[in-house]
C-alpha cells in the first residue's frame, strides 16, 4: 500500500513538473487558433526598481487649433490656453486617479511670454506664421488663464508640473544653436505670481527638446546646467520657508548619452528630476505603426534609453531620478484610429512596464487631450482605451517593481509589481499574438535555506503554498482578481474597449464607470486571449520583496 501511494505521488509530481515548466501547444476543435501553456516566473527576493506612487502622468500642450500634420488638424480646442475646463467629463477623468500628475508644456513653451503686472502690451495669442520657428509666432500666457487652470487642478486634485520658456533672452544661430544665457526674469515673475496666489506646483521644468541635437534649437549641456542652477536659486529663494518646495526638472528632450552625462555631472545639487521624451514608433503618418507595436523585437528595442539613463544616474552619484516627461509614441500628433484606439494600449502598457523596470519614477503620456494620441477624445472628451489602461495601472500596480519573465515566446509580455493598496502582487500580461491564447501559471523564486533559490508554483493545483496565505482569509487564499481588456469586435482600430466582455462607457452624468474584476480560482491558469491585456491581482502571493 505504501509503495502504491509513493508511485501515485511520483506520477502526480512528474505531471505537475511538466505542466509548470514546459509549453504545450494544442489545437481546439472547431477553432483555428493555438493554446500555449506556460509559466510566468517572478523573482520575489527583492524589487528591481521603484516608481513614484503616482507613476501615471499626462500632458497638456500649447498647440492652437491651426496646428496640422499631414493635412489633418487634430488639436481643436485642447490647448491649455483654450481647453473647456467646465466640461464634467474632464473633471471626472482627472478625479478618478486621485491624483494624476499633469505636465504642462510642449514645443511652443519656449515661445511663450508670461503676462506680467503692469505690462502695457496686449497679451497676444499664438498666430500661425510660416516664417517663425515651429510655424507659430510667440504667444502670451494671460494670468487670468493661469488662475483658471490652477483653480481647476486644485478641484481635480492634480499634481501640476509646468514647463518654463528656456529660450528667453537667447539668440538662435544659423546652425540652430542657442547663443547666450537664459534670461530668467519672465519666468521668475510667473513663479512669484504663483506663490503669491497660493497655488501649489509640484515641479518647474526648464525647456522643451533643447538638449542633444535639439528639435529646431539646441543648448549646450554646460550652458543648460548653468541655467538650471539659476532656476534652482530662484526656486530656493521664492519658496524660502516652505516645508515642501517644487521639484526642479530638466531637460525635457530626447536622450543623448554624452549630453545627458555632462548635464547630470554639472548639476549635482540643483537637479531633482531628469526628463526624457519617447517617440520610438516614428512619424504619425507611418503605415507600419501597428506592425511595429505588434513586433516584440521592435518593442524590446525601446528599453535602451531607459537602461542608458539609469546607468548615467547610477554612475554619477546624483540624487536626481528619471522621468519620462513626454511620450506619444508616434510624433507629429500620432495617427487617427491607431494612437487613439485599442492597439495603442499594447504599446503604452508595455512602455509603462519597461520604463518602471529601469527605475523610472514617472511616465507622462502625450496627451491627456489633444492630437490623435490623447487619453481623452479631443472633441467629445470621451475616454479612449488607453485612459482605462492607465487607470487600471494606477489602481493596481504598486511602486515596487519585480523581475518577471515568461520563456518560450516574446509574444506574451509580462510585468509584475507589488500590489498597490493590498497584499500580494499585481501582474500585467500583454498578448501580441493574433491567434494564440496563453494559459499562464505564476511561479515565484524565493531564497532557499542553502543560499540559492527555490521555485514555488503559487497557483498550481497540487502545490499551492498555504504558508503564504492569510490564515483567516479563505477568499483571498483561493481566488485572484482579473481584469481582461479587449477591443470591441476584436478590431484593433476600435476606440471602444471591453472590460471582462462588457463595454467601458461613461455613465449618464459623464462619470467614469466602475471597473470591477472577475474572480478566478487559484487552481486555474490565467487565460490571455489573442490581442488582449490582462491585469491580475493575486493576494495569496506574498514575497519578501513586497514586505
Amino acid at each position: 500500500m505504501s509503495f502504491l501511494f509513493k508511485l501515485l505521488f511520483l506520477c502526480f509530481w512528474l505531471y505537475w513538473l511538466n505542466q509548470g515548466s514546459f509549453f504545450v501547444t494544442s489545437q481546439r476543435r472547431g477553432w483555428s487558433g493555438n493554446v500555449i501553456s506556460g509559466t510566468v516566473v517572478i523573482n520575489g527576493t527583492a524589487s528591481i526598481g521603484k516608481t513614484d506612487d503616482n507613476f501615471i502622468c499626462a500632458t497638456l500642450d500649447w498647440w492652437p487649433p491651426e496646428k496640422c500634420d499631414y493635412g489633418t488638424c487634430s488639436w481643436g480646442r485642447a490647448s491649455l490656453l483654450n481647453l473647456d475646463l467646465a466640461n464634467p467629463i474632464l473633471l471626472n477623468a482627472l478625479k478618478a486617479f486621485s491624483p494624476l500628475k499633469i505636465r504642462m508644456g510642449g514645443t511652443l513653451q519656449d515661445n511663450v511670454i508670461y503676462e506680467t503686472k503692469g505690462d502695457k502690451n496686449h497679451c497676444a495669442p499664438f498666430t500661425k506664421s510660416s516664417s517663425e520657428m515651429f510655424g507659430f509666432s510667440k504667444g502670451c500666457f494671460p494670468m487670468s488663464r493661469w488662475d483658471e487652470l490652477n483653480i481647476f487642478f486644485k478641484k481635480a486634485g492634480a499634481m501640476v508640473v509646468f514647463g518654463l520658456n528656456a529660450l528667453s533672452g537667447r539668440t538662435i544661430g544659423p546652425d540652430g544653436s542657442a547663443i547666450g544665457a537664459w534670461n530668467s526674469s519672465n519666468a521668475e515673475s510667473l513663479i512669484r505670481y504663483t506663490v503669491n496666489k497660493g497655488y501649489t506646483i509640484y515641479g518647474w521644468e526648464l525647456g522643451n527638446e533643447l538638449c542633444g541635437s535639439g528639435v529646431g534649437v539646441r543648448v549646450s549641456a554646460d550652458q543648460y546646467a548653468s541655467d538650471l542652477n539659476s532656476l534652482q536659486n530662484i526656486v530656493q529663494n521664492i519658496y524660502r520657508g516652505f516645508e515642501v518646495k517644487p521639484l526642479v526638472i530638466a531637460p525635457g528632450g530626447f536622450f543623448d548619452a554624452n549630453w545627458f552625462a555632462e548635464f547630470v555631472k554639472e548639476t549635482p545639487k540643483s537637479l531633482q528630476v531628469v526628463t526624457q521624451h519617447i517617440y520610438n514608433l516614428g512619424a504619425g503618418n507611418d503605415n507600419q505603426l501597428i506592425n511595429k507595436i505588434l513586433d516584440p523585437s521592435y518593442l524590446d528595442g525601446g528599453n535602451q534609453p531607459f537602461r542608458d539613463l539609469q546607468a548615467i544616474l547610477k554612475n554619477s552619484g546624483t540624487s536626481a531620478v528619471a522621468w519620462v516627461g513626454e511620450a506619444g509614441g508616434a510624433y507629429n500628433s500620432g495617427q487617427n484610429l491607431v494612437s487613439n484606439s485599442f492597439v495603442y494600449s499594447l504599446w503604452y502598457l508595455d512602455q509603462l512596464g519597461m520604463a518602471s523596470s529601469y527605475d523610472t519614477k514617472t511616465y507622462c503620456r502625450q496627451t491627456l487631450i489633444g492630437g490623435n494620441y490623447g487619453l481623452l477624445d479631443t472633441a467629445t472628451f470621451v475616454p479612449h482605451p488607453d485612459y482605462y489602461s492607465a487607470l487600471l495601472w494606477h489602481r493596481l500596480m504598486g511602486s515596487k517593481v519585480l523581475s518577471t519573465s515568461f520563456s518560450g515566446t516574446r509574444n506574451l509580455r509580462a510585468y509584475a509589481h507589488c500590489s498597490k493598496q493590498s497584499q500580494g502582487i499585481a501582474l500585467l500580461l500583454i498578448n501580441l499574438s493574433a491567434n494564440t491564447t496563453f494559459q499562464v501559471r505564476v511561479s515565484t523564486e524565493s531564497p532557499a535555506s542553502n543560499g540559492g533559490l527555490r521555485l514555488q508554483q503559487e497557483d498550481q493545483t497540487p502545490r499551492i503554498n498555504f504558508a503564504t496565505m492569510p490564515g483567516n482569509s479563505k477568499r483571498n487564499g483561493n481566488t485572484r482578481e482579473e481584469y481582461h481588456l479587449t477591443a470591441k469586435d476584436g478590431n484593433l482600430h476600435s476606440q471602444i474597449v471591453l472590460l471582462n466582455g462588457k463595454v467601458l462607457g461613461l455613465n449618464s452624468s459623464g462619470g467614469i464607470p466602475s471597473m470591477d474584476p472577475v474572480k478566478r480560482s487559484m487552481l486555474d491558469p490565467i487565460s490571455v486571449a489573442p490581442f488582449s491585456v490582462v491585469f491580475s491581482h493575486i493576494p495569496s502571493i506574498q514575497i519578501p520583496a513586497c514586505k
